[in-house]
């Protein structure tokens, strides 16, 4: 199918580029008259947290509906007639805004609580409403604004609640893509040969968030979809596409013709590029059964993306083949090496060929490595940053740290105790009660007197701790507080009371993915495990790459951990304080993680597999494989190193943590993984390699990824494979 596929798309190269074209002048089209909103929705169904919400909604408390965040001053006493006067007229001014929100001004009785001891800071109290994310954005920004013309004398005032966080100033994702072409033309030596990848690549993923956009109307996707969906898609297409031509260039230089090559190059690394799609399209779909509609609609969003990009990688760059023919190599570097010369895959043999020489001291070095990057992961926290993660130029982080100074840190975040009064005002004794005995409980700072609703018929507390919202010791409150005050105090009472609020959710949403995340996790191994054993007919090969694949991905959460929750080199990728990693980040990372290894895997495997069917020699077979992909691989590496890792140069933490764990599982995968310990285990195992039971080979269906079909009147294929792009160095 596939050989007839690439013929079509070559012979008939201007109708498939037409036909590119109008479809995605038509998908921009539509994506601009009928997408949805993007809204972030982190309810977890069966949660507490959860159901304290729907109390509240249930019971009408208007102050509590949407967003909410803080106006934060800081005076010498904020009793000062001219201090009240000009924050109760800002205070004024700051309700016109956010209408339909509410502002509570610590000068009023519901607001008396948010003042310190020393009456030198305080805040208001800010609801913003339902509304929709963009309107959030455009009121945030007057918002923003209104705060700034205003001077208070000897008054500093900031806004908190990640409601009011600043937007970016640059786009990060533009440093990658720069730095990606520079790769590309230093691999390739060529202009017309780097431009095809990064064609291959836009194309694919202009239409993949195109179609979001789209779906995105039907089916919830949190705001940052469509950053997840350009950074996944483009890194993939660009590797895809780089497999692709680099077997074209291959197939040119051993003497091929156009179509030829190009009928080769999409039997091998496209067959390659289908099979490695498919398990990160499956492997992320696999999110779906966690239930959760933030990741469900995040996980189709990445799948479309991925999509898109093979598609590209299978249709429309056979068809560039034709109209650029044997001219690819136009436009080359001056002083680069020609595709077709031997000599540029002898310096990669002879890496294997020490590798193999002394295959248990690699494999001690590189293992050794994995397994002191991963112990860190044994730490693993999972939940949420808040503003107390942002750098000081932020406005919230500025005021996060005004909060901590007046009234403690726990007071960034409180818990919320939502009651339902069944004898109306008459229970509200008994939320006396429970209030001081909350105030006694070790790790509460302070709490606030109920509120009750219109009604009566349930009310609304404050439970401030004494630590940070995202340390242990306050998740270990939630609990407290769940599973013995409460219970303890309403026994009999009839009332009933659930914690939530932000932090409680987060605490929720990271113990429910941490719980999930085991099962799914032997999910994908499985199907990776079953996939490379159809592809490759053996029982050790993919059981090895499950091994090495896994002990790199715990190496990467464990740099996760060095860094964002313990704090490494926070400061030059532009984050406050080290925290907890986000909860849907490690299962998210581990779908991608283990597809994307699936490209330098096959592309690997297949060649050592087509040089040990035409050779027998298992020690041959590994240095030809390594030889003949190795520059391609530390290419597509570097490439997707830059795309990904730009992310980290962004203003979203949960993004800066998945561009960081995606680049660093990239690297590792490419380097110490496929270079040194892939040749080593294959060498001590021999010939064991490929070994299948008989009754499983014929049990299993037949499925070939990377072996090509032979060309007629082709010239014989040579002892060393040519045509790889340069080394990047």
């Amino acid at each position: 199918m596939l050989t007839r596929l690439a013929r079509a798309c070559y012979r008939w190269r201007w109708f498939v580029l037409v036909g590119w074209v109008a479809v995605l002048a038509a998908l921009v089209v539509l994506s601009a008259a009928y997408g949805g909103r993007f809204v972030n929705d982190f309810t977890l169904p069966g949660s507490e947290s959860q159901a304290a919400a729907d109390l509240l909604d249930a019971h009408d408390f208007p102050r509590r509906a949407g967003e909410s965040g803080e106006i934060v001053f800081e005076t010498g006493d904020i009793d000062d007639p001219r201090v009240e006067a000009g924050m109760s007229q800002l205070f004024a001014e700051f309700e016109d805004v956010i209408a339909p929100g509410e502002v509570v001004s610590p000068y009023t009785t519901d607001g008396s609580h948010f003042v310190n001891h020393e009456r030198t800071i305080a805040f208001a109290y800010v609801t913003m409403g339902d509304r929709d994310e963009d309107a959030y954005d455009r009121v945030a920004e007057r918002a923003r604004a209104l705060v700034e013309r205003t001077h208070v004398e000897g008054t500093t005032i900031e806004l908190g609640g990640s409601v009011f966080a600043e937007p970016p100033t640059f786009s990060s994702e533009t440093v990658g893509y720069i730095a990606a072409m520079v790769v590309l033309l230093v691999a390739f030596g060529s202009v017309l040969a780097m431009g095809l990848p990064l064609l291959t690549a836009f194309c694919g993923i202009l239409a993949g968030i195109s179609v979001v956009t789209l779906v995105v109307a039907v089916i919830g996707m949190p705001s940052y979809a469509v950053e997840a969906v350009a950074m996944i898609g483009v890194g993939v297409g660009i590797d895809y596409a780089l497999f692709v031509v680099t077997r074209y260039r291959e197939g040119l230089a051993q003497g091929l013709d156009p179509e030829a090559a190009t009928v080769r190059s999409i039997e091998t690394a496209g067959r390659a590029v289908l099979l490695a799609g498919t398990v990160v399209v499956i492997a992320v779909l696999g999110m779906c059964t966690v239930g959760l509609p933030m990741i469900r609609g995040l996980a189709i969003g990445i799948s479309i993306g991925v999509l898109s990009t093979m598609l590209a990688a299978v249709t429309l760059l056979p068809a560039v083949f034709g109209f650029v023919g044997t001219n690819i190599d136009r436009l080359a570097v001056p002083g680069r090496s020609a595709p077709g010369d031997p000599r540029r895959q002898e310096g990669w043999r002879r890496w294997s060929q020490r590798i193999q020489a002394d295959p248990w001291r690699a494999i001690a070095v590189g293992g050794g490595v994995l397994v002191l990057l991963a112990l860190p992961a044994a730490g693993l926290r999972q939940g949420f940053g808040d503003s107390g993660n942002r750098p000081t130029s932020d406005t919230t982080r500025r005021a996060y740290d005004i909060v901590s100074e007046g009234f403690g840190p726990g007071a960034n975040g409180p818990l919320v105790i939502a009651a339902d009064l069944p004898n109306g005002p008459g229970d509200v004794v008994i939320l006396g009660t429970l209030a001081q005995n909350l105030d006694a409980v070790d790790g509460v700072d302070w709490s606030t007197p109920p509120l009750l609703n219109d009604r009566g018929d349930a009310a609304v507390m404050q439970v401030f701790p004494e630590d940070p919202p995202q340390s242990a010791r306050t998740q270990a409150l939630v609990h407290e507080l769940r599973g013995t005050i409460l219970p303890q105090t309403l026994a009999g009472t009839g009332v009933t009371a659930k914690v939530g609020g932000p932090t409680a959710a987060a605490v929720d949403f990271g113990e429910f993915m941490s719980s999930k995340l085991p099962l799914f996790t032997v999910a994908v191994l499985a199907l990776s495990f079953l996939l490379l054993m159809l592809v490759f007919r053996s029982v050790l090969v993919p059981l090895k790459a499950v091994v090495l694949n896994l002990l790199a991905l715990g190496a990467c959460y464990g740099v996760l951990v060095l860094v964002f929750q313990w704090g490494w080199g926070l400061g030059p990728i532009g984050v406050g304080r080290p925290g907890p990693i986000d909860a849907w980040v490690p299962m998210m990372l581990f779908a991608v993680i283990f597809g994307l290894s699936m490209d330098y895997e096959v592309f690997l495997l297949s060649r050592i597999r087509e040089s040990y069917d035409e050779t027998g020699d298992n020690s041959g077979a590994i240095a030809d494989g390594v030889a003949a992909t190795a520059r391609v691989i530390t290419a597509a590496a570097a490439v997707m190193f830059c795309v990904f890792g730009a992310f980290v140069l962004g203003s979203t933490r949960s993004l800066k943590i998945f561009g960081l764990g995606l680049a660093v599982a990239v690297l590792l995968d490419a380097t110490l993984v496929r270079l040194v310990l892939v040749p080593a285990t294959m060498e001590l195992l021999g010939d064991r390699n490929w070994w299948l039971p008989g009754w499983l080979d014929r049990l299993l269906p037949r499925l070939r990824a990377g072996v090509a079909t032979p060309v007629p009147d082709g010239p014989p294929r040579p002892a060393v494979p040519v045509g790889d792009p340069e080394p990047v160095r």
